[in-house]
């Protein structure tokens, strides 16, 4: 068996012991809080992690995009959910295409999609199952008001191919208790309107350990949590020992004193900032900087370290933001401790569609 130290860079490694144990530590968290868990893909895009989701306990997986779910779809997964407004004849029809054979829903925020989608979908004796997305501080997509989410719902209730299937919010970070607020006043809404609300499904990572305070929400919708990443260790969701998701990369030049360049550039730790300082954080030197980076280029402040790499050195790398990351490659390697187990094909990397 081949070690990391033979890897060509830059590569992404996970270590699937790591990553085992925070889809464990997750599961057992909404298992005690009484909170069914429906994992985001977008984060690993691989078959056989959302398997093992499943298998753990999850109810089912969401998805951010149609080639995602088409991908998953492909893989045996057979309860989706997609949470992106689905917009236009031709990604209707993949929609449609889709919802032959696996159980799959979205969401909607306007009187525009749904009547796009009751364009597409007339069979009342298999409707689409459609969540109206609510914006609860987040900023994004969503409708404002706890009434404009009961007179979007009634409006897809009464749509012969469509079903109302519940609410949808990802909330602001931090926020969690705001969202279930919100949340909690439109159920009391629909509960005097007579309106069923068959599901209130809510996620975000960086408050999964919160999961219990989500209020009247029935699921929750974590994604990085399987990775973990440098935001996270900011926002307190993990620490860098439970971040299995790393890049190894390797260091071609030293043209100064304080500084060193590495072969991971923005098209290998994505330019996302999140708020922090710097593009991740260096495990084998944790007082250096990641201060910029070109295409295929990083430069690492290293002034501050006592001991400073030499060319040829390879260093690991945790992201400031591990989805895009694994958007970036083709494939991944997994590791355990220092040993190569495989390396994998990302297959719903690139599925922007």
């Amino acid at each position: 068996m081949s070690t990391i130290s033979e890897l060509e860079t830059p590569v992404v490694l996970v270590d699937l012991d790591k990553a085992e144990a925070n889809l464990r530590k997750a599961q057992d968290a909404a298992d005690r809080a009484g909170i069914k868990l429906r994992p985001h893909i977008k984060t690993h895009k691989l078959p056989r992690f959302a398997k093992r989701q499943v298998e753990l306990g999850a109810v089912g997986i969401t998805v951010q995009k149609l080639g995602e779910a088409e991908v998953m779809a492909d893989a045996g997964l057979d309860d989706l959910l997609l949470t992106f407004n689905i917009v236009g004849a031709k990604k209707r029809d993949r929609l449609k295409s889709l919802h032959e054979r696996v159980t799959i829903r979205v969401v909607a925020d306007s009187t525009e999609t749904v009547m796009g989608l009751a364009e597409t979908f007339g069979d009342q004796n298999r409707p689409l199952g459609v969540f109206v997305e609510c914006d609860t501080g987040m900023g994004r997509c969503g409708v404002q008001s706890p009434e404009a989410a009961l007179s979007l719902a009634r409006q897809i209730a009464v749509l012969p191919g469509l079903q109302f299937a519940g609410l949808m919010t990802y909330p602001a970070a931090k926020k969690y208790r705001e969202a279930a607020d919100w949340l909690a006043e439109a159920k009391a809404l629909f509960d005097s309107a007579g309106m069923p609300l068959p599901e209130i499904t809510t996620g975000g990572t960086p408050d999964i350990w919160h999961m219990e305070e989500a209020g009247v929400a029935t699921e929750y919708r974590p994604g990085t949590y399987i990775y973990m990443d440098r935001s996270q260790v900011a926002a307190g969701a993990a620490s860098y020992d439970e971040c299995a998701l790393t890049v190894l990369a390797t260091v071609v030049s030293r043209p100064a004193e304080g500084r060193a360049i590495i072969d991971a550039g923005s098209k290998t730790l994505t330019s996302d900032l999140l708020g922090l300082e710097g593009h991740g954080y260096v495990l084998d030197f944790p007082e250096a900087t990641i201060v910029g980076l070109s295409e295929e280029h990083g430069t690492v402040d290293v002034s501050a370290c006592a001991v400073k790499p030499k060319i040829g050195d390879t260093i690991r790398i945790v992201p400031n933001h591990c989805c895009p990351v694994s958007n970036l490659f083709d494939t991944v390697t997994l590791v355990r401790g220092e040993e190569v187990v495989e390396t994998v094909h990302v297959a719903a990397r690139g599925r922007v569609d």
